[in-house]
Formats: C-alpha cells, structure tokens, sequence
C-alpha cells in the first residue's frame, strides 16, 4: 500500500475569498459593506444556486452587484457574510420563503443544482457558490434552539445562531464523513449505493464518523459493515467540502486484507471487485463511475494513474 497524493485540488475547494470572522461582530461595519453599491450577493433558492448560460449552453455562477440584489434587502431574505473578494464584501442570500423569485431575477439567470454543473464552473466560484449553499442550509435548519426549543436569532453578520430564551450560540455544522478506495494489489472495491440514481453506477464506499473514533477507525468500520471486507493500512488523500447538504468529505485510501464481499443491503444494492483496465475503461464493461466533480472520482483517478 503506497501514499497517493492528491493531482489536482477537489471540486468547491480553493475559495478566494477571505472570511474575516473578526469583522463579523462589527456590526456597523457589516451595516456599511450590505449598503455598500459594489458588495456582491449569492442568492440560494431551496438548495439551488444562481446560474446563467451563455449562447453555447455553457454555464457560470452569479455574484450580484447591490443594484440587481437590492429588492430582496428588505429584510424579509435571511442574509449572511461569506468574506471579502479583495475589497469587495460578499454575502449569501437565502431566498427560500419566495414561491417565486424568477421575476426578479437577471436576464438569463436560473436556480440549478450546482452538482449537476459543477466541473463546468471556475473553480473558485464553484466554492463561493458551496460556501453559500451549505451556510445557507444551516441556517434554516437552525431557527430553533437544540436545548431549550427557543426562537434563534442571527449573530456575527449571519454565521451565529442564537437562543433568544437560554442565550446558546450555535455555530455551523459540518458533518465529517470518510470516504474511501479499498484496493488489493491492482484490484479495487467499488459498491453500487441504494441511493444511486443510475443503475450501473459503482463508487467508493463512504460513511459519516462517529462519535468517539478516529477518522482511520472510520474507514475500518465503514468498508467491513457495507461490504464485510476487513481493511489494514488507512493513507490520507484530499478532502472536500460537500454541502449537500451539510458534510466534509475526508478521502483515504485502504488496504483491503480479505477478499470475500458481504453486503449490507440496507446501503448497497451491489459491491464487487474491479480490475484497473476495467475502471480505465468502465462503459465497455457495463458499468459507470463516479461524476467528476466527486472526490470518489478524484481517488480512482489518481489510483488508476499509479498502478
């Protein structure tokens, strides 16, 4: 088992943006940066993202100047400061309570699921776009206290829920999660997920860590519940940030040390061993990888160009 290091930097990773958390509690310069006409808005409707498309169906991500993101200052849109770009201030909105807000909306520009765009955009404002999605997400999940059920205010210029009742602060959640290629010499374990939208799609194993375990303890754990394959050696890759909704993705590679697969069939309806030449060319064999802006396809990938 040898360390692979990572090619290239994961999708929605690289942001260019400064977050300034000590300029967060400073609310009236927060206050001078959203009146500010060259600040910059990245609206989120119900998990989507700002889109527009050029002539050629080629998409790119939408920061708002002040002027186009005015209306929806008014304080009825949940807002929130993602960082400095530069000089500029730029802040998440989250335009969810509008059944509507295509009329609004710039020429040409749609609400998309970034995941099914994602290697077309720049990368660095792919991860603008995912910082906002997952920042977002939490806060509307969040209105409501965990300890006492009290109603939670924003703090911090949108990054701190909280409880108007016991006073807690609750901070965003990112849930830390392995995900893992399993290999055996130039063999490697990929299972077909019950949560797969394409029927012939194989992929890495993944599964969130629990309380009191080592993230090594994790992939262990994880490859021997899904595909009862006991695993040695654990190397560290890459990670992701992958707010869909709300998680880290934590890349590793692992030495499978059996062979012999016994799925869980409340996670995967398939698990199986496949050869390299097969992976390198997986449509002529019958089945399809993982898309490319996962980090599972970023593991195969640099595996593949090692063996």
């Amino acid at each position: 088992m040898f360390p692979i290091i990572a090619s290239t930097p994961n999708p929605y990773t690289g942001s260019p943006l400064n977050r300034v958390a000590e300029r967060r509690s400073d609310t009236a310069w927060v206050a001078d940066r959203l009146a500010d006409p060259t600040s910059l808005f990245v609206p989120v409707w119900r998990s989507r993202s700002l889109l527009r498309r050029n002539a050629a169906g080629e998409p790119s991500g939408l920061l708002l100047p002040a002027e186009e993101a005015r209306n929806w200052l008014d304080g009825s849109y949940p807002w929130a400061l993602l960082g400095l770009l530069g000089e500029q201030a730029v802040f998440a909105l989250d335009l969810s309570a509008n059944e509507d807000p295509t009329a609004d909306l710039p020429a040409g520009g749609e609400f998309t699921d970034m995941r099914s765009v994602a290697g077309l955009l720049a990368p660095e404002i792919g991860a603008i776009l995912a910082h906002a999605r997952g920042l977002m997400h939490w806060r509307g999940r969040h209105l409501f206290c965990g300890v006492c059920g009290g109603t939670c205010v924003a703090e911090s210029a949108g990054n701190v829920m909280a409880c108007t009742a016991c006073k807690t602060h609750h901070f965003p959640r990112t849930d830390p999660a392995v995900i893992m290629l399993v290999t055996r010499g130039e063999r490697a374990l990929l299972g077909h997920s019950q949560r797969f939208p394409r029927t012939t799609m194989y992929s890495t194993l993944a599964g969130f860590v629990e309380p009191g375990e080592s993230l090594e303890e994790a992939v262990a754990r994880e490859v021997f519940e899904e595909a009862g394959v006991r695993v040695g050696q654990v190397h560290y890759h890459s990670s992701q940030p992958w707010p869909f909704p709300a998680s880290i993705m934590l890349g590793f590679y692992a030495e499978g040390l059996t062979e012999e697969i016994t799925i869980d069939p409340q996670e995967l309806r398939d698990a199986r061993w496949f050869t390299a030449d097969e992976m390198r060319d997986p449509e002529r064999h019958g089945f399809h990888l993982p898309r490319g802006d996962s980090i599972a396809s970023r593991l195969i990938q640099d595996w593949l160009a090692k063996v």
